[in-house]
């Protein structure tokens, strides 16, 4: 036999030998690559699930291109989608926002604030949130519920929905709903949430009713769990200095206390010894020199001082408060300076300015395409935390005005050292 039949010889006992799932592994690795094992802990899951071969190409091309030259390359082709936005004539214009959506999903796949992907979000919604066209449209929801899954708190969106009629025949949205209001330890709000869709006969039922069934499976032992455990912090002694004691601690601390408090109690009541009071050791057991001595050193007084030494603190002589005044720097008081007025603040809503749904997405694209790394993360961290901060006060539901209005505080705040730092940067240039 030759050398090559011994090398295949070799190879073929070597798989043998391995074990199925290496082997299996391997062969996958040679057809669709690898680099999702090496990075999948980077990768942001989708609930609609990822092309392989895809995330393959986006991993391969993060890992051996240029860094410089990938984000320039995934730049110009987001700027290409958000420009496909702007010029769609078509019957369906949230089609575009959805190709660029799910470009951005798959170019990006570990997500992140310089992806634009929550902005996207927000801009998509915002843009077709009035429309007819797209209340029942589950293409729509799902993009809404995404925009949930990446912020902070997510029942101000739910909200929202059900106050604008958006999406309210899926059952997707009451399942989301009810499973975000469990997460916040809200069950009965959650179980009404579930009752209101099954009520409704929202579609598809068979998900609806699958997603209670486990919901109440899981939450016949939850109220009997939190109670016990509201119960246990109660009986929880607290420090004086803000630590609690753990359990194991205050049961010790109980056991000993009410032991050492029985014993002192039986031994009261049979010896009847009288209470006896704490005199210093020093005082009595010490001569005459060291008394005299502790005298000194204590500070006591041997004789009574005058009147003007104990008050010598209290010296001011009370007199009429406007005789005295406060003197002031010396300088030239303009007279403009009594003629200026605070500048009121003026809501663009409150002033009669509304923007259509074409302005907002010509506004969104322009924020896609000329905004800069630092401006899009900050933006991102503003939705996240107030997600319909740039929606108009009439379409919020009741309850929920003040958290956009501290949005917009916020969002004007940003604007406002952005506009600087631009001007800034044309006075050097």
């Amino acid at each position: 036999m030759d050398d090559g039949g011994k090398r295949e010889r070799e190879s073929e006992m070597l798989m043998v030998d391995e074990d199925p799932e290496t082997v299996f592994l391997k062969t996958k690795q040679q057809k669709t690559g690898g680099e999702w094992e090496m990075f999948k802990e980077n990768v942001r899951p989708l609930k609609r699930g990822r092309n392989v071969k895809l995330l393959n190409d986006a991993l391969k091309s993060h890992s051996h291109m240029n860094m410089s030259q990938l984000k320039n390359s995934l730049l110009q082709t987001r700027r290409k989608l958000v420009e496909a936005i702007d010029e769609y004539k078509g019957d369906d214009p949230l089609n575009p926002w959805l190709e660029c959506i799910k470009w951005v999903q798959d170019a990006f796949p570990a997500g992140g604030e310089c992806s634009g992907l929550v902005i996207l979000y927000e801009q998509c919604v915002r843009t077709f949130w009035h429309s007819d066209q797209y209340k029942n449209d589950l293409r729509y929801l799902k993009v809404w519920l995404e925009y949930a899954d990446n912020c902070a708190d997510a029942e101000v969106i739910y909200s929202f929905l059900e106050a604008n009629e958006i999406g309210q025949t899926y059952s997707a949205f009451y399942i989301a709903y009810a499973l975000h209001m469990e997460s916040k330890k809200k069950i009965k709000t959650a179980n009404d949430i579930f009752n209101r869709g099954l009520s409704i006969n929202a579609q598809p039922q068979e998900n609806l009713e699958a997603a209670y069934r486990k919901f109440l499976a899981q939450s016949m032992t939850k109220p009997k769990a939190l109670a016990d455990k509201n119960s246990t912090d109660n009986c929880l002694p607290i420090r004086s200095f803000g630590s609690v004691l753990s359990r194991r601690e205050n049961r010790r601390h109980a056991s000993e206390s009410s032991d050492a408090s029985r014993d002192d109690s039986q031994g009261n009541r049979g010896l009847r010894v009288p209470l006896s009071i704490y005199k210093d050791i020093n005082i009595r057991s010490s001569s005459g020199n060291e008394v005299n001595m502790s005298k000194t050193e204590s500070g006591l007084w041997d004789s009574l001082s005058t009147q003007a030494e104990r008050n010598k603190e209290n010296k001011a002589v009370p007199a009429k408060w406007t005789s005295h005044k406060i003197p002031q720097r010396p300088g030239h008081r303009t007279g403009g300076s009594a003629t200026t007025y605070i500048e009121v603040f003026v809501d663009d809503e409150c002033s009669g300015v509304h923007q259509t749904g074409a302005k907002v997405g010509k506004s969104s694209s322009l924020q896609l395409r000329e905004g800069t790394e630092r401006d899009l993360k900050r933006e991102t961290e503003l939705l996240r935390e107030d997600p319909l901060r740039n929606f108009p006060i009439s379409s919020l539901p009741s309850g929920k005005v003040g958290v956009t209005r501290r949005g917009e505080f916020w969002r004007r705040k940003a604007v406002g050292k952005t506009e600087k730092r631009r001007k800034n940067n044309k006075n050097e240039t």
